[in-house]
C-alpha cells in the first residue's frame, strides 16, 4: 500500500510540476506582451481631453462668442457681397478686428 501512495503521490507531483512550468511559461509571455505593448504605446502620442467648464457663467460666455462670431461672419460676408474693392473689404475687415473687443467690452459687460 506504501508503494502506491509514493506511486500516485508523484504522480500528483509531476502533474503539479507540469501545471506550474505552463503556469510560468504563460506569465512569462505575458508580461513579455505587455513589456512590447509598454513600449509601442509609449511611441504613441495619448489623446488630451480638454474639459469645458459646465456652469452658468461658462456656458452664458460661450453662447455670447458665438454671437460674436456669427455676427463677425455675416458683416464680412455683407462686406464681400455688396462691396466691389478689394481696399473697401480689407477696410471693413481691418474695421471689424478693432472694433469686436470694443463691441463685446460695451454690449456683453463681463464684470457682473
Amino acid at each position: 500500500m506504501s508503494k502506491e501512495r509514493a506511486r500516485r503521490r508523484a504522480e500528483r507531483e509531476a502533474e503539479q510540476a507540469r501545471l506550474a512550468a505552463r503556469r510560468a511559461e504563460r506569465d512569462a509571455r505575458a508580461a513579455r506582451w505587455r513589456r512590447r505593448r509598454g513600449r509601442l504605446l509609449a511611441l504613441v502620442p495619448r489623446p488630451v481631453r480638454v474639459a469645458r467648464q459646465g456652469g452658468l457663467i461658462a456656458r452664458r460666455q460661450r453662447a455670447q462668442n458665438a454671437v460674436v462670431a456669427v455676427l463677425f461672419v455675416l458683416v464680412q460676408a455683407l462686406a464681400w457681397i455688396l462691396l466691389d474693392g478689394w481696399a473697401a473689404r480689407v477696410g471693413v475687415l481691418v474695421l471689424s478686428l478693432l472694433l469686436v473687443p470694443v463691441l463685446v467690452t460695451v454690449v456683453f459687460d463681463r464684470r457682473s
